[in-house]
C-alpha cells in the first residue's frame, strides 16, 4: 500500500540502553521514512537510541526526563508537537509515556499510541491504567500474550488494542550467506554450535542455559556454546559459566552487530527466557535465517515457535528439558531443517518489515483519516 505523504509521527524513549525494544523503534522510524513520512525521535541525548538515530539521518529532539523539569519539559514538547504538525505520537516506556503522553495531549495529537513490548505485573492497576488509556488513544503490543494481559488487567476493548509483532528484514537475515566465527580456534566446525543472543538480562535465562549445557556435557553430548550480548548480568554470566565448568567449551562475545552472520553460524539458537518476553525479534530473525530453534514457553515465545512446526518448546526454568530439545535438534537434522523451512515461511508471510508497517498504517488511518493540509513550521 502507498503511504500518505503528509504522516508525520514522532516515537519517543526514554530507556538509554539498546535491546530489542529500541531496535523496534528505529526500524518503524526508519521504515515510514522510506515511504515518504515525516519521522522524529525524543531520546535523552545520552541514550544509543538518540546516537544511532542521528547517525541514520534520523531527526532527533532531546527529551529532557528529570522530574523536576517535568512541567517545563511537556509545555515545550507541546509547542514543539504544535509546530510540527505531529499526527503520530508512540511512546514506549514509563517516562517517556507519562511525559510526552501530557506533552501530545496538550498538542491535541490526533492519535496518541502507548507502545508495550514485555510483559510486565502491574502492582497498582488503577495508577497504570492511565498509561494505556488517558495517555493512549491506542495501544500497541508484541504480542498476543500482552494484549491479552493489558486487556484483563484494565479492562481495555478489543478496538482498543492492537498486536504487531516486529517486522523482519528478510532480505538481511536470510539463509544464505556468510557465517560469523565465533571461536578462536582454527577449526571451528568440530563440533556443533548451540547459541543464546540477547541483552544480558536476568530474566533471559542463561543461567538456565548453561546449566542445560552442563547437562548436556555430563551426557557426553559434544558440543559449543556461545552467548552473543551484553548486559547489567555480565558478571553473573561469567560466574556460571565457571560454576559449571564450561570454560572451555562457551564463548561470551560481547555485543556484536553481525546477527544475521552468527545466526547461520549456529546449529541451535536457544531463547529460555523466563518471563517478561513479547514475540522476540531474535526468535523471528533466526526462522527467517533458517536456524533451528528451542524456546521456553515464556510469554509470546510459543506464537512463533510452534511446537512440532517451527520449533520445540520447553518448560520455563526447566534446564533438563532444554537440554533434551537441544540434543533432540542436534541428532535429528532432518526434522530440525523442516521446522526451520517452516519457520521461514512463517516470517515471510506475516513478520517481514513491510507486513508490520502496512499494518501500523491501517490503525493509523483508523484514526487520524484521510490526508489533510499542513503547515509545516520546521
Amino acid at each position: 500500500m502507498s503511504t500518505q505523504r503528509s504522516w508525520r509521527i514522532v516515537h519517543s524513549e526514554a530507556s538509554l540502553g539498546w535491546g530489542g525494544q529500541e531496535h523496534r523503534v528505529l526500524a518503524e522510524l526508519i521504515g515510514f521514512r522510506k515511504r515518504g513520512a515525516w519521522v522524529a525521535l525524543l531520546a535523552p541525548e545520552n541514550s544509543e537510541i538518540f546516537q544511532r538515530a542521528r547517525v541514520d539521518g534520523i531527526k532527533v529532539q532531546i527529551l529532557d526526563t528529570r522530574k523536576f523539569r517535568y512541567l517545563f519539559t511537556a509545555l515545550r514538547l507541546k509547542r514543539w508537537l504544535r509546530a510540527n504538525n505531529v499526527q503520530v505520537v508512540n511512546t514506549h516506556s514509563s517516562r517517556d509515556g507519562y511525559l510526552v503522553g501530557a506533552a501530545a495531549r496538550l498538542a491535541r495529537v490526533p492519535l496518541l499510541i502507548r507502545s508495550r513490548h514485555i510483559d510486565v505485573d502491574y502492582p497498582n492497576p488503577r495508577i497504570s491504567r492511565h498509561a494505556f488509556t488517558t495517555f493512549a488513544d491506542h495501544v500497541l503490543t508484541t504480542s498476543e500474550k500482552i494484549t491479552g494481559h493489558l486487556k484483563s488487567t484494565f479492562c481495555l476493548q478489543d478496538d482498543h488494542v492492537s498486536t504487531v509483532p516486529t517486522g523482519i528484514d528478510l532480505a538481511r537475515f536470510a539463509p544464505d550467506g556468510p557465517k560469523a566465527d565465533l571461536f578462536e580456534e582454527s577449526n571451528p566446525d568440530q563440533y556443533p554450535v548451540v547459541g543464546m543472543v540477547s541483552v544480558l538480562r536476568s530474566w533471559k535465562g542463561h543461567s538456565v542455559f548453561l546449566e542445560a549445557a552442563n547437562l548436556l556435557k555430563a551426557q557426553g553430548v559434544k558440543a559449543r556454546y556461545v552467548i552473543v550480548g551484553e548486559g547489567p548480568v555480565r558478571e553473573s554470566v561469567l560466574q556460571k559459566i565457571s560454576e559449571c565448568n564450561l570454560s572451555a567449551e562457551t564463548s561470551l562475545t560481547g555485543y556484536r552487530e553481525d546477527i544475521p552472520e552468527v545466526l547461520r553460524a549456529l546449529d541451535v539458537l536457544a531463547i529460555p527466557s523466563t518471563g517478561h518476553e513479547g514475540i522476540p525479534q531474535i526468535g523471528l530473525q533466526a526462522l527467517a535465517c533458517g536456524t533451528s530453534v528451542v524456546g521456553s514457553d515464556a510469554g509470546g515465545i510459543p506464537e512463533i515457535i510452534q511446537p512440532g512446526e517451527t520449533g520445540r518448546i520447553v518448560k520455563t526454568s526447566d534446564a533438563g528439558q532444554l537440554a533434551d530439545a537441544i540434543a533432540t535438534s542436534l541428532m535429528d537434522k532432518e526434522e530440525s531443517l523442516r521446522m526451520a523451512a517452516n519457520g521461514r515461511q512463517l516470517v515471510e508471510h506475516s513478520h517481514g518489515v513491510g507486513h508490520m508497517l502496512n499494518r501500523l498504517e491501517n490503525i493509523y488511518a483508523g484514526y487520524v483519516g484521510v490526508s489533510q493540509p499542513m503547515r509545516i513550521l520546521s
